[in-house]
């Protein structure tokens, strides 16, 4: 009778899985099957995960239990006095006076704010609210897209290049006859990131949440590099590697001194180009600036940078947190100048929006 049940439901259009059919026949055996309206509970606590089903569930139980009349009687609860608590305060103590507005029976109903913060533009968070997003920060995960390194590794299958040393020490297994031939393929390595954060005065309300992004990737893995762009550039990375987010964000605000100044982003990346992109560090790594594309120097310059950037680097990634806004068109010079050059237009106002470019890095 309850598979019986359980098949109308989904005849009906309700995606009704087999774990819930267990459970309900659990249900049922524990309330007891002779009353009528103890199975229906049963049914709705079980079976029902949408409240937009819940009319169809009615409809199906009434057609199968013959008699049964869905009214008010049946769906008549016991009145419960909604108590609101916080997720991370449990243990909180009630409001003076609270105890006495409590009559019957309470139901404690938890909530969190972290997904309200996921989607919150950083420049509207509170100092409360941005400590909650550095310590969710510290679960970010970046890693950049793999490549094929020179190194090889042990093959799975019967293809690639003959690895003749473990071939023959299998062979000595089998008397000296080569049974089963062993290979090597080219090992699969994450690429290096380069991460340059604009700290000017325009990205004041971002810049520390973006900072701190740049201390969880470096702490998460070793082949990260994080620079600071504004009126001059300044190596961070090693400021950065402490696992203490304030000691690390404290030594990296000390050893940038044009904090909250002016942005020359072509003089800065034509020092990174010179000193360290050229050179290596750029080559065949996943580029990211950080920027809302500001820029007080030449965009002639800026655009011959991101040229030979783009010449050298896998891939080139803007963040610029004012293109979540409605209406935004790329119009600042600085911005307009670098887009050719940009493979990747990303937002990062949000704890989505770098979620969403940790997954473009990894692409």
């Amino acid at each position: 009778m309850l598979v019986g049940f359980v098949r109308s439901l989904r005849r009906a259009g309700l995606a009704v899985p087999v774990g819930s059919t267990v459970v309900f026949a659990q249900a049922v055996a524990a309330v007891g099957g002779t009353d009528t309206r103890q199975v229906y509970w049963a049914g709705r606590a079980t079976l029902i995960s949408r409240p937009e089903d819940v009319a169809v569930y009615d409809r199906i139980f009434a057609e199968v239990w013959r008699g049964f009349v869905v009214g008010p009687e049946a769906l008549a609860t016991e009145t419960f006095t909604v108590v609101m608590d916080a997720e991370d305060e449990p243990d909180a103590a009630p409001l003076d006076g609270e105890d006495d507005l409590i009559d019957g029976p309470t139901l404690l109903v938890r909530f969190s704010a972290h997904e309200v913060l996921r989607h919150k533009d950083f420049a509207a968070y509170t100092h409360a609210e941005l400590d909650e997003a550095h310590r969710l920060m510290a679960d970010l995960h970046l890693a950049g897209a793999l490549r094929r390194s020179r190194r090889r590794r042990p093959s799975r299958h019967q293809r690639g290049h003959p690895d003749v040393r473990r071939t023959v020490r299998q062979a000595l297994r089998t008397g000296g006859e080569a049974v089963e031939r062993r290979h090597t393929e080219p090992e699969q390595r994450p690429r290096r990131v380069v991460l340059l954060c604009d700290v000017s005065g325009s990205m004041e309300p971002y810049a520390r949440a973006l900072l701190r992004f740049a201390h969880a990737a470096v702490v998460g893995r070793s082949r990260v590099e994080a620079f600071a762009l504004g009126t001059r550039l300044t190596r961070i990375t090693r400021e950065l590697s402490s696992r203490d987010p304030d000691t690390a964000l404290g030594r990296a605000g000390h050893a940038v001194e044009d904090w909250s100044g002016g942005t020359r982003l072509g003089e800065g990346l034509r020092r990174f180009n010179d000193q360290w992109g050229v050179r290596g560090m750029a080559r065949g790594a996943v580029v990211v600036i950080l920027s809302d594309g500001w820029d007080r120097g030449d965009p002639e310059e800026l655009a011959e940078q991101m040229a030979r950037l783009h010449r050298v680097a896998h891939r080139v990634v803007w963040v610029n947190p004012l293109k979540a806004s409605p209406g935004y068109e790329p119009l600042a010079r600085g911005m307009a100048v670098a887009l050719p050059y940009v493979d990747e237009f990303v937002e990062g106002h949000s704890l989505a929006s770098l979620e969403e470019l940790g997954q473009v890095i990894s692409r």
